[in-house]
């Protein structure tokens, strides 16, 4: 339907955006791993007893059902295969649904598919009460929550027969907990991609985020929330979708297109993006997505530097979550932000209602001389390069920016007062933009590596390092490394080398000269270097060796 719509344009532009679609591989061409589930056809249905009893003779191609009734009668009407519970609690995805409630004949709560059918789990659910038993926004494979939709409910008379067998679906994403900014060494820190699953996915355990490939739903705001690429999309990934863009802006004009817009929309809104392409400019380019919400500003403003006039974000608004809204409104923010801080029309880059088509209007002009190469590095690597050179055209120049809440952009500052140079900070830091100077005693800051993550601030015992969000305007001072402290070191006063921050030498003597392991001379090991402390707490143990139990 689309191709017949594309090909319907004989205009130039029009017949340049059909090659350009056309003759450019489909994202979707690009398998990602996958996972499997296993069903053999274990229905659960929960509701009134009076809405259940009658689905039930419903689904007579189904294995077994079982009947869950919320009403508090108890009166099973001969039926083996009813239960009643008002206290119910479910987790699981297709063909393995774990659902524990109060039975009769149980003192506590029971797996109701161990005393229905002998198994540890249900392979589908019908829900039919009005709030769900299961509360994501996203529901899980094989759980349909129906309420009172009874529209809703004749297809699924029709369709769960069929979800019996084994089936399988992508694994969406990749996970590489070496760049995660969740914690380090006890310290918490990011939990964006935790905030941004709608469908219940991700958890962590103090240490690490985990990922449930069978309850993840493929919307990709994990990755588009994750700042430093710990989580990437794999349906496809974001360096496929940005060459994909770069390779139909560049096609489009080869082919003699001019004045390029760029539409994302999402695989289910096809339809409601081909009756629009009937009504739109030709110069309108339809670019699919698995889920809209995989991409974020860092392929939204690639789009311009390529070429593109504006960018528009398709959405059928029925179809978002509150989840996926929250988080393409705050990239939206902060993508807006930053264009009218430059001085550009904040909807260059905007989201389109379908019921808008009729009055849409294109840009004449492109914000940049579009590039020719497509740009490389990490996602945050081709943000900044596009924002460079937008800002090098730009009418207004901002030395700085606010950021919209939990922005992965900023600088910190830090007491040097009172900072002892522990490193505490360096240790934990996921992306080094805190490190050691090296060679002596210091601490340097690079504020476009910093994403924000507060772990430093956590783990500062004195706590003197504090979190400023912004966002930078001047690259060069953006990349550089800062001397945020530094200080002269403390030499052995065994050896004369240089060991540690005399601030750190001073603050532990202070702390420690009235504590029981270190009266007398022990004391002065604090001012030695390590392989000289070890070698006076020998050379004390043979002098006296009745002090092996003091040293």
């Amino acid at each position: 339907m689309l191709k017949s719509t594309l090909e319907a344009f004989s205009d130039t532009n029009g017949k340049a955006r059909a090659a350009a679609i056309n003759g450019t591989v489909e994202l979707t061409n690009l398998i990602p791993p996958t996972v499997t589930y296993e069903s053999r056809g274990d229905l659960l249905i929960v509701g009134t007893q009076e809405n259940i009893i009658a689905l039930a003779e419903q689904f007579l191609e189904i294995n077994s059902v079982t009947l869950l009734s919320t009403d508090a009668t108890g009166e099973k009407l001969g039926l083996s295969n009813l239960y009643f519970s008002q206290d119910i609690s479910a987790k699981g995805y297709l063909g393995a649904f774990k659902v524990t409630c109060q039975v009769a004949g149980q003192l506590t709560k029971a797996n109701l598919a161990k005393v229905a059918i002998g198994r540890d789990c249900f392979d589908l659910i019908l829900d039919m009460t009005e709030n769900g038993i299961m509360s994501l926004e996203i529901p899980a494979p094989g759980y349909y929550a129906v309420g009172s939709r009874k529209d809703k409910l004749a297809q699924l008379v029709e369709d769960l027969p069929a979800m019996m067998g084994t089936f399988d679906k992508p694994k969406y994403f990749r996970l590489n907990p070496d760049l995660c900014a969740h914690s380090s060494r006890g310290v918490s820190g990011c939990d964006r991609c935790l905030d941004a699953c709608p469908a219940g996915a991700l958890s962590s355990d103090g240490v690490e985020i985990a990922i449930d490939p069978y309850l993840c739903q493929g919307v990709g705001t994990c990755a588009t929330a994750c700042p430093t690429e710990a989580i990437t999309y794999a349906l496809p990934d974001p360096q496929n979708t940005q060459n994909f863009v770069h390779r139909v802006l560049t096609r489009y004009k080869q082919e003699g297109g001019e004045k390029p817009t760029l539409l994302l929309y999402g695989n289910r809104d096809e339809k409601a993006v081909t009756d629009a392409l009937a009504t739109f400019p030709s110069s309108v380019i339809a670019i699919a997505l698995e889920e809209l919400a995989t991409v974020g500003v860092d392929t939204w403003f690639s789009a311009l530097v390529y070429g593109a006039h504006q960018v528009l974000l398709a959405t059928n608004t029925k179809y978002i979550p509150a989840t996926i809204d929250r988080v393409l409104s705050n990239e939206l923010a902060m993508a807006q932000r930053f264009l009218t801080e430059m001085g550009y029309d904040a909807d260059r880059i905007c989201l389109f209602d379908f019921s808008d088509v009729e009055n849409f209007v294109s840009y004449d002009d492109a914000l940049f001389s579009p590039v020719t190469e497509a740009l490389t590095g990490s996602k945050r690597e081709k943000l900044f390069s596009s924002l460079e050179m937008l800002y090098t055209e730009a009418s207004t120049k901002p030395e700085q920016s606010s950021v919209v809440e939990k922005a992965p952009y900023g600088s910190v500052s830090c007491d040097t007062t009172d900072c002892t140079l522990c490193m505490s900070c360096v240790a934990v830091c996921p992306t080094r933009a805190l490190h050691a100077i090296g060679d002596r005693p210091g601490l340097l800051f690079i504020e476009e590596d910093c994403v924000q993550c507060g772990m430093c601030e956590k783990a500062c015992p004195e706590q003197v390092i504090s979190l400023e969000p912004r966002f930078n305007w001047d690259w060069h001072a953006r990349k550089e490394a800062r001397l945020v402290h530094e200080e002269p070191a403390a030499c052995c006063i065994s050896c004369g080398n240089a060991f540690a921050p005399a601030s750190m030498v001073k603050m532990l003597t202070e702390k420690l000269q009235g504590h029981s392991h270190f009266q007398g001379d022990a004391i002065r090991r604090l001012s030695m270097c390590e392989d000289c402390r070890v070698r006076d707490i020998f050379e004390q143990m043979e002098k006296d060796p009745e002090s092996q139990a003091r040293v």
